[in-house]
């Protein structure tokens, strides 16, 4: 499963896609091959950004042809699109890359080296914790969307917490209510028995629900705890 996220570095945006449900097969694949393709002033509605989407899936399907290698993700900087894949061996994968973009007219870079650990795919590509939560937030924003709400509404939105122990849970609790959010209900699962839904009024635009979600983030590993995400109710824009 591919996931689409961004992340700030050095004070600059980066748009990232990474392979997220990748097979434990890293022995096997210990070569890290990028291809960095130059192409700038994306138009999501164009015909060259359709062109360019066929050429980085073709480009995939060939470097992936009878497991030569795995793609993991990509990332975008500047002009730049750069397209990781994890091989088996180091040999012929520059090759098919020129066999592939040599007549496409774009610009193009491609290197190899040892990773065998994988660390610039968990370093660079894989999400946090906290930019997988940001992940959800988005896809529930989106559904919120399609159906017609009215995203700049305020609203109450729960927001769901489990802790290991009930100490833990209790000082969360006094923590977030300083910073505004309500108490409303004792939950417990099979897995955690100490967890607590939070209430706060606020919109559900993506850049509130995340400066939201990121501060009680911050409060839940406080006490070493884990967010398990949020929901609202819809406010329709006909009502």
């Amino acid at each position: 499963m591919r996931e689409l996220f961004s992340r700030i570095e050095d004070g600059e945006v980066i748009n990232i896609e990474a392979e997220v449900d990748l097979d434990d097969e890293q022995e096997s694949y210990p070569w890290l091959f990028s291809v960095f393709i130059k192409f700038g002033n994306i138009d999501e509605n164009s015909d060259s950004f359709e062109n360019f989407l066929e050429t980085k899936e073709s480009l995939i399907i060939a470097l992936e042809h009878e497991n030569i290698s795995k793609y993991v993700g990509a990332r975008v900087k500047d002009d730049w699109n750069e397209f990781y894949f994890y091989a088996k061996s180091a040999k012929n994968l520059e090759i098919i890359v020129t066999k592939m973009l040599k007549e496409s007219g774009y610009k193009y870079e491609s290197g190899v080296v040892k990773d065998a650990k994988w660390d610039f795919y968990h370093k660079n590509l894989y999400p946090t914790e906290l930019e997988f939560h940001n992940i959800e937030s988005d896809k529930i924003i989106f559904l919120l969307e399609e159906e017609g709400d009215e995203l700049s509404t305020p609203r109450d939105v729960e927001h769901y917490v489990s802790f290991d122990t009930a100490t833990q849970k209790e000082r969360f609790i006094q923590n977030a209510l300083t910073c505004g959010f309500k108490f409303k209900d004792d939950i417990s699962s099979e897995e955690f028995e100490h967890g607590v839904a939070l209430v706060k009024l606020h919109t559900v635009v993506n850049e509130d629900v995340r400066r939201v979600v990121e501060e009680l983030y911050e409060l839940v590993k406080k006490e070493h705890g884990y967010y398990e995400g949020w929901s609202t109710i819809l406010i329709d824009t006909q009502s």
